[in-house]
């Protein structure tokens, strides 16, 4: 059983109109507090893994916005693992995925992929 969770997201709309409001603000606007720091720490860690990284880049730049399984598995690693990897990118938020008869689909999560950009944004200098 993993103790993993999903990101949460604040609402349907961020304060600029575009989107999920990210989990935390951006870096730049205030120093996190504790639990935005965890959240924020779940999803680049679940990115923090080369595979994991590799098989989320997979899925995002696949033609149609979805991939299926047997199109990313490709990656120097048994099939075994990829799927572990790609629990793991499900269980941070970053992933979601779909069966359809044998082969699973899966999709980035466009949300999270906006809040992490959102988190990472600078102020603009003024």
């Amino acid at each position: 059983m993993s103790n993993t969770k999903a990101l949460p997201l604040l609402g349907s709309g961020g304060p600029d109109g575009q989107g999920a409001a990210p989990c935390c603000p951006p870096l730049t606007e205030r120093p996190m507090n504790a639990e935005e720091a965890e959240t924020a720490a779940r999803m680049f860690k679940a990115l923090g893994d080369p595979v994991r990284l590799r098989l989320f880049s997979a899925v995002a730049s696949h033609a149609g916005g979805e991939a299926c399984v047997c199109d990313i598995s490709d990656v120097g690693v048994s099939q075994p693992t990829v799927s572990h990897h790609l629990k793991k990118l499900k269980e941070a938020g970053l992933l979601t995925s779909e069966r359809r008869g044998t082969w699973v689909y899966y999709r980035v999560e466009p949300s999270v992929v906006a809040a992490m950009g959102r988190l990472l944004t600078a102020a603009p200098a003024v």
